[in-house]
């Protein structure tokens, strides 16, 4: 890199400074130490120029320090607040991927409660069925002891004896049946009101 060659007035004196910055960065450090000795010498009330220059720099030193403490603080800061900044990532991460495992099991939920709910229909249907089957049965069985007992009536007193017997038997199971279906059709409609 080419060296710029700068004439600079530095406590009214000029010198000729070279270095590799740009022409203004050297202007403004020359400002800066102007500004420095200028305000050094006020608070002597002048002195000679080798105390006010070592005071300069000596304060030019200082603000140097001053500065690369709060520079070190700030690289202290930032490394924390990357740190911080990975750790929250981290539970961003982790908050999304809890959120897409509890959508998962959302979806699983309802498509159980879907299966559930044709399973229900099923069995309600079947149990319907079978209701009608044993309706129909309690019909012929009805028509069927009623025509044994027309029968019977024309026989003697002891087959009809019987054959009444047989009938209250079957009203008994009749009526066991239809108290079966009326606590199976209550169960049901309690387990239908559970899944809801």
């Amino acid at each position: 890199m080419d060296n710029n060659k700068v004439t600079v007035k530095i406590f009214g004196q000029e010198y000729t400074i070279m270095g590799s910055k740009p022409r203004e960065h050297i202007m403004k450090v020359a400002d800066y130490v102007d500004v420095r000795m200028k305000e050094i010498s006020q608070a002597l009330n002048a002195g000679p120029l080798s105390s006010i220059a070592v005071l300069s720099a000596v304060n030019i030193a200082d603000d140097y320090f001053s500065a690369l403490e709060r520079f070190q603080h700030l690289e202290v800061t930032n490394a924390q607040a990357e740190k911080d900044t990975e750790h929250y990532v981290q539970l961003w991460e982790e908050a999304k991927k809890s959120h897409i495992q509890q959508q998962e099991e959302i979806k699983e939920l309802s498509r159980q409660k879907t299966d559930l709910k044709e399973g229900l229909e099923e069995q309600l249907a079947e149990f319907q069925r079978e209701r009608e089957e044993k309706e129909a049965l309690i019909r012929k069985l009805k028509e069927d002891s009623a025509k044994i007992e027309v029968q019977l009536m024309e026989s003697s007193s002891d087959m009809v004896n019987e054959l009444e017997a047989k009938y209250k038997d079957l009203e008994s199971s009749f009526f066991d049946i239809q108290m079966e279906n009326i606590q199976l059709k209550g169960e049901l409609d309690r387990y239908k009101k559970k899944m809801e």
